[in-house]
């Protein structure tokens, strides 16, 4: 089930209002404009959903006829297992859609609230073991000697970099001065984090250099010494990145901060295992494995770095939110008021990690200034209350076959 929609743009959406509702005036002998109730269900979602015995049903249908080959059997399961998907999967949209905003203010609130000390502990915990951990690797990779390990450490050392990155920028993020910063500061997280991904990326490339020269002048023995302290440095931090990635891993959708400390564990975990693996190579069976290793080590720290730098910039650009959050947003429109007579156009776009929403409502011309503003200051501020909405724009038309009124192509 889906609401009519298309991508970021939903163009001339017809309210059930003026199908099922008399004109109703408002801000008359001073009443407010009306509104649907919560208790309301306008578009009869509720008759969409299916039950769990309906859902089931569809599996005992199609045990019921195999008698077929084997292929048509398998076919048939799969089939039946995608359909009950699907009617699963629109029931948790029907309902997300029929919870009334509030609703979905104080889950987000109580998550946060139970959250906090498991946020915390991830990101402060994350930092102070990265400040251990730098220390460790930085004397596993100087008293080998190994240029695996140094990739390795390298990666240490600016871990605890960005914990303090992240810190000060969400700090920042908290204090915010309206008049020189009216839109927020929000989007300074997304470009610390791309700073960060550039950095590191710098690292890398200098370290292919000094393995590349390495490889270049060559070695008068085939193997090198082999240093077992270090080797148990690297394997501690690998234990210790994997219990944090552990950890973060159910926060990581709803922490941008987190998000990226589960990314960065998630790269240590194979960065610190590919780097034992390489150093112990190097000084048991060739010289040349050790920098090979770090050659291939350092460009796969770049790669993962310009990846998620890629991701950052998708967000601080203004990427379409997912098709739930439109869905979510055009639901809450069509049902703000029965005055809304349709919906002429919904984008919801990132802005950093929280959402841009616009929004374009008709209403009947003949409406007084004082009720259309009413009604669509009220829906503003409805949309803004959503956890991932930063900023909502409203905009009341009088009809829907009128020409866009922006365009993506400016001329100068």
């Amino acid at each position: 089930m889906s609401l009519p929609f298309n991508e970021a743009t939903s163009t001339g959406v017809e309210s059930i209002a003026s199908h099922h509702h008399p004109r109703m005036s408002s801000d008359e002998e001073g009443q407010p404009p009306p509104r649907y109730t919560r208790e309301n269900d306008p578009f009869q979602l509720a008759t969409k959903l299916k039950s769990s015995d309906e859902i089931q049903q569809i599996k005992a249908n199609t045990s019921r006829k195999r008698e077929g080959s084997l292929k048509d059997n398998v076919r048939s399961l799969t089939s039946s297992k995608k359909l009950q998907g699907f009617y699963e999967s629109q029931n948790e949209s029907i309902k997300r859609m029929l919870k009334p905003v509030e609703e979905h203010v104080r889950a987000a609130k109580e998550y946060n609230t139970q959250n906090q000390l498991k946020y915390k502990i991830a990101v402060y915990g994350s930092f102070a073991a990265n400040v251990i951990l730098s220390i460790v690797q930085v004397y596993g990779a100087v008293a080998s000697g190994s240029l695996s390990l140094f990739t390795t450490m390298a990666d240490a050392v600016f871990d605890p970099m960005s914990n303090l990155t992240l810190l000060i920028c969400h700090k920042a993020v908290n204090r915010v001065n309206p008049r020189k910063f009216p839109a927020g500061k929000a989007r300074i997280e997304t470009a610390g984090n791309i700073c960060f991904c550039f950095i590191m990326t710098a690292v890398s490339l200098i370290l292919i250099a000094f393995s590349a020269r390495e490889l270049n002048s060559g070695s008068e023995s085939e193997t090198s010494d082999f240093h077992l302290p270090s080797v148990i440095a690297v394997v501690v931090a690998f234990s210790t990145k994997f219990a944090l990635f552990l950890y973060c891993w159910a926060l990581r959708n709803q922490f941008s901060q987190v998000r990226i400390l589960w990314e960065d564990h998630r790269n240590d975990l194979f960065i610190n295992g590919f780097g034992i693996l390489t150093s112990v190579g190097g000084s048991k069976l060739r010289w040349w494995i050790d920098p090979m290793g770090a050659i291939i080590l350092s460009v796969l720290v770049a790669g993962l770095w310009l990846r998620t730098a890629y991701s950052e910039f998708q967000l601080l650009i203004g990427v379409t939110a997912d098709i739930q959050t439109q869905q979510l947003i055009t639901y809450i429109s069509m049902t703000h008021s029965p005055m809304i007579t349709a919906i002429d156009t919904v984008r919801a776009y990132t802005s950093g990690p929280r959402l841009l929403v616009e929004v374009d409502v008709v209403m009947d011309p003949n409406e007084t200034l004082q009720a259309t503003h009413d009604v669509a200051e009220e829906l503003q501020m409805k949309l803004e209350s959503l956890p991932d909405v930063e900023r909502a724009y409203v905009h009341v038309d009088y009809e829907t076959t009128h020409k866009p009124e922006h365009f993506l192509k400016k001329e100068l």
